[in-house]
């Protein structure tokens, strides 16, 4: 399973990251990565260094399981748990790439106070704000439950952390600054990552 863990994840990286980037490229003549932005502030890089830490635990977690520095937990490393953790692992997985397209080319990994793209609200994002985020998580738990050790639990937690503190202190701060009444309308009646829940009052 740790094999096929470590696959998955190759997969999903170049697809949502090395295709979509070049996808990005060729309809726009820019790559979309911002990272972080200038002057940013304690939540910034907060949600910044959770996110690349949780990541680069939860890519750890089968490796060193395939090297045999770690141990699975003997209670969940069972065969059912682990269809629904490459259920859950694909189906996230491939929803992270939809809705990116999904985005057209205001797609971007980061903010800009100097970049104004459209807000979209049809399609993925008429069910939650944060689809991409949503399928990340769910994409992570099911490689934890694909390869169940205390550090890929551990990375499911500080990832969704770090997602929830990017979309909080910098993602929707960004987003009333840029589109004002018409975000406040829209995050009004759609959920944060999860339908109905989260939404600004």
């Amino acid at each position: 399973m740790a094999q096929l863990a470590i696959w998955l994840l190759i997969a999903f990286g170049v697809l949502t990251f090395g295709v979509r980037v070049a996808i990005q490229l060729r309809r726009t003549g820019k790559t979309g990565l911002i990272g972080v932005r200038e002057g940013a502030g304690a939540g910034d890089w907060a949600s910044g260094i959770l996110f690349v830490v949780g990541m680069a635990i939860g890519v750890a977690s089968p490796i060193l399981v395939l090297g045999d520095h770690l141990e699975p937990i003997d209670a969940l490393d069972v065969d059912a748990l682990h269809a629904i953790g490459i259920v859950l692992a694909a189906a996230g997985g491939l929803a992270v790439f939809g809705a990116q397209l999904g985005m057209g080319e205001s797609w971007r990994i980061g903010v800009s106070d100097d970049e104004r793209t459209d807000l979209i609200t049809g399609g993925w994002f008429s069910l939650v704000r944060n689809p991409i985020y949503t399928s990340m998580i769910v994409a992570w738990l099911g490689l934890a439950l694909l390869v169940p050790t205390w550090l890929a639990f551990a990375a499911v937690v500080v990832i969704t952390l770090g997602l929830e503190l990017q979309v909080r202190s910098v993602e929707e701060p960004y987003l009333l600054r840029a589109h004002r009444d018409e975000y406040r309308r829209y995050a009004s009646r759609v959920g944060r990552f999860v339908p109905r829940a989260g939404r600004l009052r």
